[in-house]
């Protein structure tokens, strides 16, 4: 049956509202790195390698969603959105309305789990 326009301009508007969060929290997390100058104190140097790693930990999951939705919102420009990857049939809007960026139907979401 494929989506209505609307719901496609509604899901779209998820979408680069969902964008630009992640690119601020990137940002903020970004400017709370803190490097003290006391290089001498071996202790803030393990705090500021602990900080490094849960922000690089914490950016890569941020990126990977930011290809997935910059890859729907693509999706969507060229009229291919809403359609699952694996067995190219509509990917339900229940599940669109949770997770806009989502790539695949429920039914093969499952199979995946399995």
């Amino acid at each position: 049956m494929g989506l209505k326009k609307e719901q496609i301009d509604n899901l779209e508007n998820k979408l680069i509202t969902e964008k630009a969060q992640i690119e601020a929290e990137l940002d903020g997390l970004k400017e709370k790195l803190d490097f003290g100058s006391d290089v001498n104190h071996l202790e803030e140097e393990a705090d500021e390698t602990e900080e490094v790693a849960n922000y690089l930990g914490i950016k890569k999951v941020l990126d990977q969603r930011l290809i997935r939705i910059e890859k729907a919102l693509d999706k969507i420009q060229k009229g291919e959105y809403g359609k699952c990857e694996e067995c190219k049939e509509d990917v339900e809007i229940e599940v669109l309305e949770q997770e806009p960026d989502s790539e695949s139907c429920k039914a093969c979401k499952i199979r995946s789990r399995k």
